[in-house]
């Protein structure tokens, strides 16, 4: 089995993705790449993987990621294939998604459906990680 920080290293040549995170009252998307993440313990309140770029910061509760899924949809909007991850908690709701970001739509970056392809392949379409470790 793998840890989520293995994990999230080994989602680097996704490249571009929309991450979205939802609660009751908002629904936030950004896009960027998951890259030179670092962890941090907050006493009390859990293992973090944090990113910061110019753009957006990103700080990821490793502790309450229970699951992870893949899936694959129909845009909203085109006719095309959508490819997500889902960081999923105790309860089964969605802390984090990860869908892959296409330029025009069905467009992907060169590689960039092969290394989602990939990681499914070797975690399979559920995965639950090993506690957070740092």
């Amino acid at each position: 089995m793998t840890t989520l920080k293995e994990f999230l290293t080994a989602c680097e040549p996704l490249s571009t993705l929309r991450l979205i995170v939802t609660n009751g009252g908002a629904v936030l998307e950004a896009k960027g790449k998951l890259e030179k993440l670092f962890y941090a313990e907050l006493p009390g309140k859990g293992k973090y993987a944090n990113m910061h770029n110019e753009n957006f910061e990103f700080h990821l509760n490793m502790d309450k990621v229970k699951q992870v899924r893949f899936e694959t949809g129909e845009a909203k909007r085109g006719s095309f294939t959508t490819y997500a991850i889902r960081f999923v908690d105790e309860q089964g709701e969605n802390i984090l998604s990860a869908f892959l970001q296409w330029g025009k739509p069905g467009e992907y970056e060169p590689g960039q459906v092969e290394s989602w392809q990939g990681l499914k392949a070797k975690y399979g379409e559920e995965w639950e990680p090993e506690p957070a470790e740092l």
